[in-house]
């Protein structure tokens, strides 16, 4: 057991185990994966767990996930988790990747009760990405104006960031771009469906990026997503005007943001 967890075992349930380290939580159509984070640098204290999402995905079968992997690092602290949809007032509002009985849930509820009563915060993924890219990656010297963070997966996921504070709930790959939704025609999903090459995807997605532009005049784009593991390859063929940096933090970037949100006690 390390001292991370020893650390952790002694502690009282309802506080942080120690003031610069969190717990995060990010739910993904294949996998749960969790980590201790030090609120500090962003960074996991040990390696992350990852246990395959059960089939089906419903709330208390991801919710059990859930606990599983807080029993094995043994964390007794608040929780952070991201969820792949809209969160309002602790409501899950949509569920266009994630099985259809999330819509409606009370998330705050049903983590909270399934984890023992302790303190949770729950969020949309590419939101949780987007406040840890501002705090510790691609962001956090390009703090001002507006900055948008884009995950190339599936869908496309999005955080919108003014001035360093999140504006949540975007999706901004449900916006439809030339009639047709951005996601349909842009996702790493779509490239790999269609077989296209980097380039001719690459065209799909700065047609995308300049209508966000021609709306919301950002400063800086984040590209996150497998696919930002190859951004020395693409980015520098995308044609829009703003810059656009790949994401630092890559897939730990929404077990950070979550650990971030529940220590800042942010509600979604």
């Amino acid at each position: 057991m390390s001292d991370a967890q020893i650390t952790v075992l002694a502690s009282d349930r309802s506080t942080s185990p120690s003031s610069h380290l969190g717990f995060g939580i990010d739910i993904g159509g294949s996998g749960v994966k969790g980590a201790i984070v030090d609120l500090r640098t962003g960074a996991f204290v040990g390696d992350r767990h990852r246990i395959a999402t059960p089939k089906p995905a419903t709330p208390t079968a991801v919710a059990d996930t859930a606990l599983e992997i807080v029993d094995h690092f043994g964390w007794t602290g608040p929780v952070g988790l991201t969820v792949p949809g809209v969160v309002r007032d602790g409501i899950m509002r949509s569920a266009a990747n994630i099985d259809e009985s999330w819509k409606g849930t009370d998330l705050n509820s049903l983590f909270s009760e399934r984890l023992g009563g302790r303190r949770v915060s729950v969020l949309n993924d590419a939101d949780a990405a987007g406040i840890a890219e501002q705090r510790f990656g691609a962001g956090a010297q390009n703090s001002e104006g507006t900055v948008i963070l884009l995950t190339f997966g599936t869908g496309i996921g999005s955080a919108l960031i003014y001035d360093g504070t999140l504006v949540p709930n975007t999706e901004f790959g449900h916006l439809e771009v030339d009639g047709k939704e951005a996601e349909h025609q842009a996702s790493a999903k779509v490239r790999e469906d269609k077989g296209w090459s980097l380039r001719k995807w690459t065209k799909k997605v700065s047609t995308v990026l300049s209508h966000y532009e021609a709306i919301f005049s950002p400063s800086l784009f984040i590209v996150g997503g497998g696919i930002s593991r190859k951004g020395d390859q693409w980015i520098p063929l995308l044609t829009n005007e703003t810059p656009v940096v790949a994401a630092q933090l890559r897939n730990s970037a929404g077990i950070v943001g979550a650990a971030i949100a529940v220590d800042e006690g942010l509600s979604f």
